[in-house]
């Protein structure tokens, strides 16, 4: 791998790494707090509602500004916004200091995401785009390995508060990696030329890309039941494996780290085989409604491990095929706006099904709210199927 390929996966994978550990961190402080199922839930509502209604706003700002730029905003403010909230905290008190501190990362981790995405098919255009999506994937996923793992050593000696400024110091790294990749590069990252017009207009041209291309429109309501199942796993999987199962909290922090390492094991057979992106879609789509249905139905935590490890490990590889879908039929420049609205859609599910839990584990029970999402994906697979176009 070249240098400056190394350098932009590290960059990735620093920052990664720093947001994983605010992810894991927000529903486990908040179930332990408060040994409630729905107030975990609804936690992990509010920390990621605004993560995904940004991602129109940043995808359409990707086509207008530079996305290194961006890139570089995202990281440097996600920084400050830690320490930030450890001085709210120390000044204020409360639990609710966490959660605006995610929810404001979430914003900005998700224009750095959008920035990647932008960024990506320019930076690597010597390699396939589903080659270079597995490597980026891989980057991603060794942060969710480590992010686990220390988060959990660091709240067995620090309060949450030293732990946020860890994550400070490891986005403030992400970003100088990322200086040093720029320098590095061979490769200028170019813009496209925008008709000027008002905020609302960006909305409109990805909008009008969804509804008319076919092939988009599908893969985005493939990714929205994709989407129903890993959000109620999030949501969810503290309170089933430390609550209804009755593990620890470093039982669970260890079914985080096993769930990222079969993730990259996945994305390592992608990057080094050839598969039609037609099985992509369907063999993932497939696993993932499969590990759903163990997670609801088991009635041993082994069990529930089997299928939380199908549903992270296949996430990624469906990751692949959606992205390269749109890669693939979305105009270049439009592809910021048209992802950033394509994405909002395809995550919408994930706020709702936090929302869901918070409203009806308590009613019903946890189980059965995760077995109606996985019935709701396998709909939405049907649905999106009728869609396919014939050959």
């Amino acid at each position: 791998m070249r240098k400056d390929a190394f350098c932009f996966f590290l960059s990735l994978f620093l920052s990664r790494l720093a947001d994983q550990i605010i992810l894991f961190v927000v529903p486990l402080v908040v179930f332990t707090s408060t040994q409630s199922a729905a107030w975990a839930g609804l936690a992990f509502f509010a920390e990621s509602l605004p993560r995904f209604l940004s991602f129109p706003f940043c995808g359409a700002l990707c086509d207008r500004k530079p996305p290194v730029r961006l890139l570089h905003v995202s990281q440097f403010y996600r920084a400050l916004a830690c320490v930030g909230a450890i001085g709210l905290h120390a000044a204020f008190g409360g639990l609710y200091w966490l959660v605006v501190l995610s929810a404001v990362c979430g914003v900005l981790t998700t224009q750095g995401v959008m920035a990647r995405e932008v960024i990506l098919p320019q930076a690597f255009g010597q390699y396939s785009y589903t080659r270079t999506l597995s490597y980026s994937q891989i980057a991603d996923q060794s942060g969710l390995v480590l992010g686990p793992v220390v988060a959990a050593a660091c709240l067995e000696f620090w309060h949450w508060s030293r732990v946020m400024i860890a994550v400070a110091v490891l986005f403030l790294l992400a970003d100088a990696v990322m200086k040093l990749w720029l320098r590095l590069s061979p490769t200028a990252i170019r813009g496209f030329e925008q008709r000027p017009g008002r905020w609302l207009q960006p909305l409109r041209t990805a909008l009008g890309h969804i509804v008319r291309l076919p092939e988009l429109r599908r893969v985005v309501l493939l990714a929205m039941g994709v989407n129903f199942v890993i959000g109620v796993t999030l949501a969810s999987s503290a309170a089933m494996v430390i609550g209804l199962h009755r593990q620890s909290n470093a039982f669970y922090a260890g079914l985080q780290t096993a769930g990222a390492i079969a993730t990259i094991l996945v994305l390592l057979s992608i990057a080094r085989t050839t598969i039609p992106l037609r099985w992509l879609g369907r063999v993932s789509y497939t696993v993932i409604i499969a590990g759903g249905l163990l997670c609801a139905l088991a009635g041993s935590p082994w069990g529930y491990v089997a299928g939380f490890l199908l549903i992270v490990g296949f996430d990624k590889m469906f990751n692949v095929y959606m992205r390269s879908i749109r890669q693939k039929v979305i105009p270049p420049q439009d592809f910021g706006k048209t992802t950033g609205t394509a994405t909002l859609l395809n995550n919408a599910p994930q706020p709702l099904a936090g929302l869901l839990v918070g409203a009806f584990s308590g009613s019903v029970g946890l189980p059965w709210v995760v077995f109606a999402l996985v019935a709701t994906m396998a709909g939405l697979g049907i649905v999106a199927q009728r869609l396919a176009p014939r050959a």
